[in-house]
């Protein structure tokens, strides 16, 4: 019988052999791709999703049916239930979180961390216990690169899940504990006008270039004041503008029913309005923030081109 509290189609081994089914029909479902192992002792009637963030959620389901001991999801698993962007970070552990007197232990898939927490840092999604958004993006900032913890810190601001007053607030309840001066790094550079994974990422490797822009989301308007474009990034004093160029690849500036060519033919007047207006472009993709060195040089080039306009 199928137990109510797992996702449809995930199923215990305990559950199967109480329905009646062996190991050896277990193993031949496995075997012929019929059912796909979650992990042991619980499986899924089909094959597992495609996303590594989908996986992980089946995982936090199947670990947390088995528990003999309350726990509260936390960490990268309750930003996968609570629909956080993650970048950079391992889904191969269930990372949960107990109230002292707990011990820290890492058993199989099961990550149990021990702190402090209170009920109202507490909320349930798809009857799982899960900390809240603060609780989860503060422990991140705590536990993770600096780079990965604003990707999710950034995203969590500008999808207004998140208020940076509370945030700031919640921020005082860590202080002194282990990671909580490196959170508040990352609650202090963290920006909710970020709009991608790729634009927070952006965003860390300028400011360690040293090529950290004077605004985002810049607004370029002509000499009357009509709008002509916005941009990710902006270096006003060298007028130049900076967009990540991720958003093409995923189709997010495709209209419903539009060829991609089209969008891509009205990207390149919109720069060309840009240009008319007297600024530099400079543009990147997913494969220049892999390379910091390069991405710099570029703006570098385009930031002194500005400059030599401007003068």
């Amino acid at each position: 019988m199928h137990d109510s509290r797992l996702p449809d189609r995930l199923v215990l081994r305990r559950a199967a052999l109480a329905d009646g089914r062996s190991d050896e029909e277990l193993a031949r479902l496995i075997r012929r791709r019929t059912w796909a192992r979650v992990r042991r002792g619980a499986y899924l009637d089909g094959q597992l999703p495609t996303t590594a963030v989908a996986r992980h959620a089946l995982l936090v389901a199947a670990t947390l049916a088995d528990l003999r001991r309350p726990a509260v999801v936390s960490h990268q698993s309750a930003a996968v239930l609570l629909g956080l962007p993650l970048w950079g970070v391992q889904l191969d552990k269930v990372h949960v979180t107990r109230r002292p007197p707990a011990s820290s232990q890492t058993t199989g898939p099961l990550r149990c961390h021990v702190a402090r927490l209170r009920d109202d840092e507490v909320a349930v999604v798809g009857g799982l216990r899960v900390t809240d958004v603060a609780r989860t993006v503060l422990d991140l900032a705590r536990s993770l690169p600096f780079e990965a913890g604003v990707v999710a810190l950034d995203a969590a601001l500008h999808e207004g899940v998140l208020a940076r007053d509370l945030l700031e607030r919640r921020l005082f309840d860590i202080a002194g504990t282990r990671g909580s001066r490196h959170a508040a790094r990352v609650v202090g550079f963290a920006d909710s006008r970020s709009e991608s994974v790729g634009e927070s990422r952006s965003r860390v490797i300028l400011h360690e270039l040293g090529l950290a822009p004077s605004t985002l989301q810049f607004e370029v308007r002509t000499p009357a004041g009509a709008f002509v474009a916005r941009t990710d990034v902006a270096w006003e004093a060298d007028r130049v503008v900076g967009e990540f160029d991720g958003r093409m690849k995923y189709g997010r500036l495709l209209r419903p029913g539009q060829d991609p060519g089209e969008a891509v033919f009205e990207e390149k007047r919109r720069e060309d309005a840009i240009r008319d207006e007297g600024w530099d472009v400079v543009r990147w993709t997913w494969t220049d923030l892999n390379d910091p060195q390069r991405l710099g040089e570029r703006v570098q080039r385009a930031r002194s081109r500005g400059s030599r306009h401007g003068s």
